[in-house]
């Protein structure tokens, strides 16, 4: 089978096309033939070897795939590695039906990237209605679904951040009250300006290094912080305990990974999200589609912040 093999760690230049044999299912297990792999921004971590869980080489990259299962019904699954080839295979606790309203891409988009969005607003953050929420990258995968989560879970007022005109544009259609240049100077007080003076209440954040200082600073007492990514790759600070005392202010790791030794949680998000693209509340956005071969081009895309949405590669092509 063809495939996306990394034999060495490296920028996007290490993701070559291989042919490789395909995997077997083992017992608990679900063979799927792919016919579309999520692209996140995670996988270029794994690339160079900065993710949360250490790499081994060789490896296949792709955490989610959709496809075909040997009885010829449409699925989405996670897969812990894999996802950038012609066959992979899936636990089938991670693997779940498409429904017939929904294409290959979209459900995708609402696989990781909105399983995501869901549990850091729901669990992680608990947004009640009428709190303020600020939701970073709000054009990405991620950030896409969660400004469109957010306001029709009654949050007072929703905030996006995005690095391009033509992204905040795309924040405000998806139901953002109000944009912030990310890349501007005085991002704290951007935040504050935009929530009309006041601190917020929620922040959604995957940069790390300044943009986490910045939205820590910008939270009201009672406020949390989810912090779900490290898309600066800037080394983490320690943060004081004092700095959350005296501000009554909480700040939450978010890691998808650990819902997947939970598979109930995945599916409760995926059940709720299903159904609101289904009755239209939820628009998944898909930036790009490219061929297997091409899968450095989309990371390299990725990596310079010049995509919207949900990236897929196709396999078939």
């Amino acid at each position: 089978m063809r495939a996306i093999q990394i034999t060495e760690f490296g920028g996007p230049e290490v993701l070559r096309v291989a042919d490789l044999p395909e995997p077997e299912a083992g017992k608990g297990q679900v063979r799927i033939a792919v016919t579309a792999a999520g692209v996140n921004y995670a996988d270029t971590h794994r690339t160079d070897d900065s993710y949360l869980a250490p790499g081994h080489l060789p490896f296949v990259p792709g955490a989610e795939v959709a496809g075909t299962d040997p009885d010829g019904r449409r699925v989405v699954a996670f897969v812990t590695s894999g996802g950038y080839a012609e066959v992979a295979v899936a636990s089938e606790s991670l693997t779940f039906p498409v429904p017939d309203y929904l294409d290959d891409g979209a459900a995708l988009a609402l696989l990781l990237q909105g399983a995501t969005a869901w549990h850091i607003l729901r669990t992680s953050a608990h947004v009640a209605a009428g709190e303020s929420v600020v939701v970073h990258a709000a054009a990405g995968g991620v950030g896409s679904l969660a400004v469109q989560l957010a306001r029709h879970w009654g949050a007072g007022r929703v905030i996006a951040t995005a690095s391009s005109d033509e992204k905040r544009r795309l924040a405000s259609e998806l139901g953002a009250d109000a944009t912030v240049d990310v890349t501007g100077d005085d991002l704290k007080g951007a935040l504050e300006a935009a929530n009309g003076g006041r601190k917020v209440d929620v922040v959604l954040e995957m940069a790390g290094g300044t943009v986490f200082d910045a939205s820590l600073a910008a939270l009201a007492p009672f406020g949390r912080l989810v912090t779900y990514g490290m898309a600066s790759r800037d080394a983490p600070k320690p943060l004081a305990s004092g700095q959350l005392l005296s501000r009554s202010r909480g700040v939450i790791g978010f890691w998808l990974a650990h819902c997947m030794a939970r598979p109930q949680m995945l599916r409760a998000a995926l059940d709720d999200l299903f159904a609101l693209a289904h009755h239209g509340h939820l628009r998944a956005v898909i930036g790009g589609t490219y061929a297997l071969g091409d899968a450095a081009q989309a990371h390299a895309d990725l990596r310079a912040r010049r995509t919207t949405g949900k990236l897929l590669l196709d396999p078939t092509i």
